[in-house]
């Protein structure tokens, strides 16, 4: 669980930086030629940025991914056992059912043949 937090946090640490950055540039008091070469140059690491955060969401997509696939492993596993318990006790039952039965049916028989 820490992994998945720390991808969130550094995707939205990334992305933060960038509209911080953004900002700050547009508020800054620069001369209008001054305030589009930067704009260009941030335009141009907005890319860089971008795979960055892509990368990010990527290894953590892939960390989840991992995660869950051993979760649903584990529960199959769980299941698995389960049903065969599940199955075995039935089996169990059954053939004490058959033996009650079978108990019956003699006492019947003994008691039938024992008339005079």
């Amino acid at each position: 669980m820490p992994n998945n937090r720390s991808g969130v946090f550094i995707g939205g640490f990334l992305l933060g930086a960038a509209v911080g950055t953004l900002t700050g540039m547009l508020i800054a008091p620069r001369s209008g030629r001054e305030a589009r070469q930067l704009l260009k140059k941030s335009a141009n690491a907005i890319p860089e940025l971008a795979e960055d955060l892509s990368t990010s969401v990527q290894l953590q997509a892939d960390r989840l991914s991992g995660s869950a696939l051993r979760s649903w492993d584990d529960t199959l596993e769980r299941l698995r056992e389960a049903i065969a318990a599940g199955v075995e006790a039935s089996q169990q039952e059954r053939q004490a059912i058959i033996r009650q039965n079978n108990e019956i049916n003699s006492d019947s028989r003994t008691a039938y043949t024992d008339r005079p």
